[in-house]
């Protein structure tokens, strides 16, 4: 009746079934407490034990049957068929990860999207996820646009009402969210050139053709931004205006109401990925986009992923008229609503005195960490070039010497264990010559981004 009795028994049972044929009666439990000297405890347990793994079915008053004939050990499935049956609707992940995947254990992380587990606010929101844990109608369903409380935070940086705000599971499911009930299978969507590799995953995936705008110092050109509306008939814009990721660009004050003209004129939305609101370098971000609109034509994505942990997956999408309506449906469809302990955990947080310091004090680590990085990489590489220290965000946009491999570079750099993140999937098309991004955030203190620079510089 002991555990290893029913192991024991289980595992001479497998090799029964092995042998056997798929609907092949197994031997009664009579037959086998005489077969192999155990008693019917045993046996009752190995079966069950056996049915739970999916090997065999009982039928009451019948016996017990075998459900399926498994593979031998090392034997690969025969699964040939999927890709006939699947097409060619793929969804391409290298943008995200990169062609070399995922980072090696051990390795000093120069590239990424979080800031190290020591600059994110975990111990407040364990505090804020245990009193929303207390809550009574903790687990209960949560309204699909989200709780109103929660909305209302969202609600006002944005200058928009609640009803206005949809909360989302990250910034990354708002984009997949708004892009599917933007723009339909097979259009184009016009997106920064460099810009979010993660934005271009989730365009692809939603059947997308990502055509990129070349932004300057300046963010977007409002020219080139009118240009390609007008060859492409797209009728979406995608873009980063506070702290763009990779560039770290901020959209000019006089380029604001033009983007909006631009895309009014085209009869398209402008989605503003909002990312960074929270990472700001100690300086008070620009105002969003979407204060300056009066016709509806900007849908607003944030998130306060990033600036607290990778796990609080809480956003929001705000967006006025029937576009909102549209995103609502596909939510309804997709998942009803999101987690209420996160939501409730959020608003917690949100709420708390403690946030707010958490920010102050995290844009100052980030200002430190920015500075160092730019100035070790000045005197370690002095021919790769910063184009603009940037006032918000968690990367620097580095380009290398003309002819440079950015890709052979990254593949070196991890030999010596570092990662670093290619500038090649940070465009939609060709890109515009070799770049680097290289994350100040990720890695456990300066002293082991020093390193990682100085490590770097050996990989050329």
């Amino acid at each position: 009746m002991s555990d290893s009795s029913t192991s024991a028994l289980a595992l001479q049972l497998r090799s029964l079934i092995r042998a056997a044929a798929a609907g092949d009666r197994l031997p009664s439990s009579r037959e086998l407490i005489e077969r192999y000297r155990v008693g019917p405890v045993t046996v009752s347990r190995a079966i069950a034990l056996l049915a739970a793994e999916g090997a065999v079915v009982t039928r009451p008053g019948s016996g017990t049957y075998v459900a399926t004939k498994p593979s031998r050990a090392g034997e690969p499935l025969d699964t040939a068929w999927q890709t006939v049956a699947l097409t060619d609707r793929s969804v391409d992940t290298r943008s995200l990860t990169g062609t070399l995947g995922p980072p090696p254990d051990g390795a000093i992380l120069l590239d990424g999207g979080y800031p190290h587990r020591s600059l994110q606010a975990t111990r407040f929101l364990s505090a804020a996820l245990a009193r929303a844990g207390r809550r009574p109608d903790a687990w209960d369903r949560a309204p699909a646009a989200g709780l109103t409380a929660l909305r209302s935070v969202f609600a006002g940086p944005a200058g928009a009402s609640p009803d206005d705000v949809l909360i989302t599971a990250g910034g990354q499911s708002g984009l997949s969210m708004a892009f599917r009930a933007i723009a339909a299978p097979g259009s184009p969507i016009l997106v920064e050139s460099p810009t979010y590799p993660g934005a271009l995953a989730a365009a692809r995936a939603a059947g997308l053709r990502p055509v990129p705008v070349p932004i300057d110092d300046d963010g977007v050109r409002p020219d080139l931004l009118a240009e390609a509306f007008a060859m492409t008939g797209a009728r979406l814009f995608y873009c980063q205006p506070t702290f763009h990721n990779p560039t770290g660009t901020v959209l000019a004050p006089e380029r604001r109401t033009p983007v909006l003209e631009v895309a009014r004129a085209a009869g398209a939305f402008v989605l503003e990925d909002d990312f960074a609101r929270h990472l700001s370098h100690g300086t008070t971000a620009p105002r969003p986009l979407i204060t300056d609109d009066r016709h509806g034509t900007v849908v607003h994505l944030t998130s306060v992923t990033k600036a607290a942990a990778p796990s609080l997956r809480i956003g929001a999408l705000i967006a006025r008229g029937p576009v909102l309506d549209r995103m609502k449906a596909i939510r309804r469809v997709d998942d009803f609503f999101v987690s209420r302990p996160l939501q409730e955990a959020a608003l917690e947080l949100l709420s708390a005195p403690s946030w707010e310091r958490h920010v102050r004090k995290l844009g100052v680590e980030l200002r430190e960490r920015c500075g160092k990085a730019a100035a070790v990489l000045a005197g370690e590489c002095p021919e790769w070039t910063v184009a603009r220290l940037p006032e918000g965000g968690l990367h620097l946009w580095v380009r290398l010497p003309a002819g440079s491999d950015a890709n052979a570079l990254a593949r070196t750099a991890r030999e010596r264990g570092v990662v670093v993140g290619a500038g090649e999937r940070f465009f939609a098309t060709e890109p515009s010559g070799p770049f680097l991004r290289l994350g100040f955030a990720a890695a456990a203190d300066i002293a082991e981004l020093t390193e990682g620079i100085r490590r770097l510089n050996q990989s050329v």
